[in-house]
Protein backbone atom coordinates (compact mmCIF):
# COMPACT_ATOMS: atom_id res chain seq x y z
CA UNK A 1 0.00 0.00 0.00
CA UNK A 2 0.98 3.25 -0.76
CA UNK A 3 1.82 5.94 1.60
CA UNK A 4 -0.29 8.41 -0.47
CA UNK A 5 -3.23 5.91 -0.13
CA UNK A 6 -2.45 4.57 3.32
CA UNK A 7 -2.21 9.08 4.47
CA UNK A 8 -6.08 8.95 2.26
CA UNK A 9 -7.72 6.20 4.17
CA UNK A 10 -6.03 7.46 6.90
CA UNK A 11 -8.20 11.24 6.65
CA UNK A 12 -11.65 9.17 5.18
CA UNK A 13 -11.40 7.56 8.85
CA UNK A 14 -10.93 11.25 10.56
CA UNK A 15 -13.74 12.64 8.55
CA UNK A 16 -16.15 9.77 9.53
CA UNK A 17 -14.83 10.17 13.19
CA UNK A 18 -15.63 13.51 13.13
CA UNK A 19 -19.29 13.14 11.49
CA UNK A 20 -20.07 10.13 14.04
CA UNK A 21 -19.49 13.19 16.74
CA UNK A 22 -21.31 15.26 15.91
CA UNK A 23 -24.17 13.06 15.37
CA UNK A 24 -24.00 11.85 18.73
CA UNK A 25 -23.53 15.24 20.23
CA UNK A 26 -26.65 15.82 18.50
CA UNK A 27 -28.81 13.20 19.76
CA UNK A 28 -27.33 13.21 23.33
CA UNK A 29 -28.98 16.83 23.05
CA UNK A 30 -32.12 14.91 22.42
CA UNK A 31 -32.17 12.56 25.10
CA UNK A 32 -35.23 12.47 27.97
CA UNK A 33 -36.59 15.66 26.05
CA UNK A 34 -39.66 13.66 24.67
CA UNK A 35 -43.05 13.03 26.69
CA UNK A 36 -43.36 9.68 25.27
CA UNK A 37 -41.08 6.87 26.37
CA UNK A 38 -41.08 5.56 22.71
CA UNK A 39 -39.07 8.16 21.36
CA UNK A 40 -36.98 8.69 23.99
CA UNK A 41 -36.16 4.92 24.24
CA UNK A 42 -35.24 5.23 20.04
CA UNK A 43 -32.94 8.17 20.74
CA UNK A 44 -31.34 6.31 23.27
CA UNK A 45 -30.80 3.58 20.68
CA UNK A 46 -29.69 5.34 18.03
CA UNK A 47 -27.09 7.60 20.31
CA UNK A 48 -25.57 4.36 21.54
CA UNK A 49 -25.32 3.02 18.02
CA UNK A 50 -23.30 6.44 17.09
CA UNK A 51 -21.43 5.15 19.95
CA UNK A 52 -20.45 2.59 18.93
CA UNK A 53 -20.27 3.20 15.21
CA UNK A 54 -17.55 5.67 16.45
CA UNK A 55 -15.65 3.44 18.80
CA UNK A 56 -15.21 1.41 15.90
CA UNK A 57 -14.25 4.02 13.04
CA UNK A 58 -11.36 4.83 16.27
CA UNK A 59 -9.98 1.35 16.29
CA UNK A 60 -9.80 0.98 12.54
CA UNK A 61 -8.10 4.08 12.56
CA UNK A 62 -5.37 3.07 15.29
CA UNK A 63 -4.58 0.04 12.71
CA UNK A 64 -3.88 2.35 9.87
CA UNK A 65 -1.69 4.23 12.38
CA UNK A 66 2.13 4.31 10.98
CA UNK A 67 3.76 1.07 13.14
CA UNK A 68 6.85 3.54 13.45
CA UNK A 69 4.95 6.45 15.37
CA UNK A 70 5.80 5.57 19.00
CA UNK A 71 3.16 8.49 19.92
CA UNK A 72 -0.42 9.28 18.30
CA UNK A 73 0.13 12.73 16.12
CA UNK A 74 -1.34 15.82 18.27
CA UNK A 75 -4.35 15.87 15.73
CA UNK A 76 -5.41 12.40 16.54
CA UNK A 77 -4.74 12.79 20.21
CA UNK A 78 -6.99 15.94 20.36
CA UNK A 79 -10.08 14.24 18.71
CA UNK A 80 -9.84 11.33 21.54
CA UNK A 81 -9.72 13.72 23.75
CA UNK A 82 -12.67 15.78 22.65
CA UNK A 83 -14.28 12.09 21.69
CA UNK A 84 -13.91 11.84 25.95
CA UNK A 85 -11.95 8.38 25.11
Amino acid sequence: MSDEYARGRRDGLRLALSILEAEEAKWEALLGESPSWRTNATRAIRHKAYQVARKRIQTALNRFLPKSASALPAEIASMIDRAGL
